[in-house]
């Protein structure tokens, strides 16, 4: 088992705050679709982590194929690939009960890192798995509730998408540590630029099966000066701090905390989320927001007082 140790939490609760920034893209890019973004922001995490491979040349002659291999994989299971089930999970079931279900990511994580792991007794992570499954209640249950689907098939298709979603980054989460386990010296800058060119070469391969959907706006809307700010920057700062900061930070978190208390931490994710989409709206968190995300707050803090506390010897 893991030392629970201070760089790891740390780790976990930034990449959790990177990835909330993709809450708030819908918001900015104005007449481009979120598949737009999506590309150029893969495609620039790609070139981004070529420049980090030829920065850290000194660190990548231990590589092997199998290593380039297993990264791309994570890449597509982790980025590329739940991206695209979310999105198919957006278009059929709109746009509140998708982010509703992968609020649960970090209590089934949570779940299976311990089933697999069995990092601490089920005792002390009952409370603060009950805390962020009421959490994510209190956040969510007014959007649910108004939620307006088109169909009960079209629902249906859409939650069997976001249940792919949560499947998908549930196994990322314990492959991605498997994977670090079998390479305790791997550096975790490496290890995020081999997973992040993976997922741009996916993307690469994706773009014309995009085209030939009409998934895509920019190429009626254009490429120009026009797509600074709506694309090309979003794009870049999502790169930078969601793709590459956030799977950096997950990386370091993963070589140094058990799956379980990472899942736990990534409940602050929601929160951050919660408060950008506040900001985005001009508006206060109603008395059921703000008490989901107090509640969400304090099951993290016990989740990891319960992975700090002392074990009792197991008895023979």
């Amino acid at each position: 088992m893991k030392n629970v140790s201070t760089a790891g939490i740390a780790a976990a609760i930034f990449a959790s705050f990177t990835w909330s920034m993709n809450f708030v893209a819908p918001f900015v890019i104005g007449d481009y679709s979120i598949f737009d973004l999506a590309a150029c922001r893969f495609l620039l995490s790609g070139l981004i982590g070529v420049i980090i491979l030829i920065a850290s040349a000194n660190l990548c002659r231990g590589l092997t194929l199998q290593d380039w291999f297993v990264a791309g994989g994570l890449g597509f299971i982790g980025y590329v690939g739940y991206f695209l089930t979310v999105m198919v999970a957006a278009v059929y079931a709109g746009p509140v009960i998708p982010p509703a279900f992968l609020g649960l990511v970090p209590v089934v994580l949570a779940i299976a890192g311990n089933f697999r792991g069995r990092s601490i007794p089920w005792g002390p992570l009952l409370i603060p798995l009950a805390l962020a499954a009421t959490g994510l209640l209190l956040v969510n249950g007014s959007g649910i509730m108004q939620a307006d689907v088109q169909g009960e098939r079209s629902l249906a298709i859409g939650i069997v998408f976001a249940i792919a979603a949560v499947a998908l980054w549930t196994w990322f989460g314990i492959a991605n540590q498997n994977a670090l386990l079998k390479r305790p010296n791997m550096d975790a800058r490496v290890w995020t630029a081999l997973m992040m060119i993976g997922g741009s070469i996916q993307t690469l391969v994706f773009l014309p099966i995009g085209y030939g959907m009409e998934l895509f706006r920019a190429p009626d809307i254009g490429f120009g000066l026009g797509a600074i700010r709506n694309l090309y920057l979003p794009a870049l700062m999502l790169a930078a701090v969601a793709s590459i900061g956030g799977a950096w930070a997950w990386t370091i978190a993963s070589q140094r905390l058990p799956v379980a208390l990472a899942g736990q931490l990534l409940m602050t994710e929601i929160v951050f989320a919660t408060c950008f989409g506040l900001m985005v709206q001009h508006r206060l968190p109603t008395i059921a927001e703000a008490a989901g995300m107090m509640v969400l707050v304090l099951g993290v803090v016990m989740a990891i007082n319960a992975f700090h506390s002392p074990r009792r010897p197991r008895a023979a």
